[in-house]
């Protein structure tokens, strides 16, 4: 497979680049593509095939579920049972933006999705105008494991993203070199106290900023 590059400048869309890269993603392929944090792999959540491959070309551990990103908070409605009002203040706060949170996941969503024991998932809005035009594009939520293999620091800029995947994935998606290069703090809503799985770019401080 010989993977296609596309150039696009954040400052100035391309939108029909976008709309090819997200026509891969539409028919089960698989697009590296900038986000604030790190690059990340793009797939349609619901194409099983899609997301397998995600696991195989990581290495990625079966058990380890893969969070989602959306374009707007009406997504949610597609995948999560329940929103807690704190979620809302944190939404309101931190999205688009680097905080993941884990919701009470619907009924019927895909097991490679839940985290846990129980059914939960992990989603985010992701603060940069590629990956949402993308994702808007795409036409569904979309998986967004980091562009990495498994074990090894995500990539920040596409020459990264080439070294662990090229002729792997379909196409990479150029936005230049990401702006925080860490990754998304992860925040668990189904259990009291709400509790950080992951401090990232947003600090433990920062969220009880917002809870208080």
């Amino acid at each position: 497979m010989k993977t296609e590059i596309i150039n696009i400048d954040p400052q100035d869309l391309d939108l029909d680049k976008i709309k090819k890269a997200a026509m891969i993603i539409t028919e089960g392929g698989i697009v590296a593509f900038p986000t604030e944090t790190v690059y990340g792999l793009a797939a349609d959540y619901s194409n099983s095939e899609a997301v397998k491959r995600i696991f195989t070309i990581k290495r990625r551990p079966e058990h380890k579920p893969l969070t989602i990103q959306i374009h707007d908070i009406n997504s949610l409605n597609e995948l999560v049972s329940d929103i807690p009002v704190f979620a809302y203040k944190l939404m309101s706060a931190f999205w688009p933006g680097p905080l993941t949170l884990i919701f009470r996941a619907k009924k019927g969503l895909p097991a490679y999705l839940n985290t846990g024991a129980q059914d939960t998932v992990g989603v985010r809005i992701p603060n940069n105008k590629i990956a949402l035009d993308l994702i808007r594009e795409s036409g569904k939520p979309i998986v967004a494991p980091s562009a990495n293999i498994s074990g090894r620091p995500p990539a920040k800029d596409v020459k990264e993203v080439l070294n662990d995947f090229d002729g792997l994935i379909d196409m990479v998606v150029d936005g230049g070199e990401v702006e925080l290069g860490v990754a998304s703090t992860v925040l668990d809503l189904t259990q009291e106290p709400f509790a950080v799985l992951r401090e990232g770019a947003i600090s433990n401080k920062d969220i009880q900023g917002v809870q208080n």
